[in-house]
């Protein structure tokens, strides 16, 4: 396993601004795999959405993610990371994956407006539908869990670090 930390869950989990705290405090890259996509393609992930559908866009992320390859690094994945077989394949084995876990109604709440945050709703699909059909993916990834529930940043960011030096 690399030396890198994989951080996954849902949008709105906390996943970049735990990241980067974690970075800081292991002295650490912080790589956010959403914004290489932005960079690589040059465009806006919303765009990207809308011009290859969703499943399209979960192909360019699978691609993406599949290809990163920093040492000592955090990386906060989109919530829809899970979906790409073998980029989470190649994730768990550059790195310990973490599941940065939140009940659904604390996403909702966090969340807002779900369009303007790039969130992958199939047409009619409810935010807790799509809760319960990733949650099993994110559960199957994941090296540890952190049960993010009424926690303080630094609460979660201290958990991270400690899986750090489990192996």
């Amino acid at each position: 396993m690399g030396d890198n930390i994989i951080l996954i869950g849902m949008p709105g989990s906390g996943k970049s601004t735990v990241g980067v705290v974690l970075a800081k405090k292991l002295g650490y890259g912080f790589i956010d795999s959403d914004l290489v996509i932005q960079e690589r393609c040059g465009k806006l992930l919303h765009d990207l959405i809308q011009e290859n559908g969703i499943e399209g866009f979960w192909e360019i992320e699978n691609r993406v993610n599949a290809s990163l390859s920093p040492e000592k690094s955090v990386i906060a994945t989109g919530g829809s990371a899970i979906y790409g077989r073998e980029a989470m394949e190649h994730l768990r084995e550059i790195g310990r994956v973490i599941y940065l876990k939140l009940p659904c109604q604390e996403v909702e709440e966090r969340l807002g407006d779900l369009s303007a945050r790039g969130v992958t709703l199939r047409p009619g699909q409810t935010l807790e539908e799509l809760y319960w059909e990733r949650t099993p993916l994110y559960e199957k990834y994941a090296h540890s869990v952190i049960d993010c529930c009424g926690k303080r940043l630094r609460e979660v960011v201290e958990e991270a670090a400690a899986c750090v030096h489990k192996k």
